[in-house]
């Protein structure tokens, strides 16, 4: 039935809503947008891992020369966060510290002190030699 402007009505009639439908569905959106944002912050990675993703990838780039990966260019690196940069082949690991970090000498790169991120590479070893191997950049905490 249609209503006119001109037709009086009781206004306990207009769009009524059960309180109890009401609540379930304000406690239902909620729970939603909840689970939204949780998943949402867990899909986001932290600043940390970002940035020494990014330091790896100018890393590399500053070392490598044709796709290999120049272990003599690590005295070229300029830096000013503390970041160990790090070559290992099976032969020979080569671990150089910028920016005020001072690499361990002979100890692997602690994961509680910083964050570190790796992945392989070719390395150089003299002219016509290359080798497999690892580039691993730690950005310290």
């Amino acid at each position: 039935m249609s209503r006119l402007s001109g037709d009086s009505t009781d206004d306990t009639a207009r769009a009524a809503v059960e309180p109890v439908t009401a609540l379930v569905c304000v406690l239902a959106v909620g729970a939603g947008l909840g689970l939204y944002v949780v998943a949402l912050d867990a899909a986001t990675p932290a600043p940390a891992e970002r940035s020494v993703g990014a330091t790896l990838d100018v890393v590399e780039r500053e070392l490598t020369v044709g796709g290999i990966v120049r272990p003599s260019r690590r005295h070229d690196l300029e830096w000013q966060t503390p970041v160990t940069v790090e070559i290992e082949t099976d032969r020979r690991t080569w671990r150089v510290g910028l920016g005020g970090a001072v690499p361990r000498p002979a100890g692997e790169l602690d994961p509680r002190e910083a964050v570190i991120a790796a992945r392989p590479v070719s390395v150089a070893l003299k002219p016509g030699e290359t080798v497999s191997g690892r580039l691993r950049v730690a950005v310290h905490r």
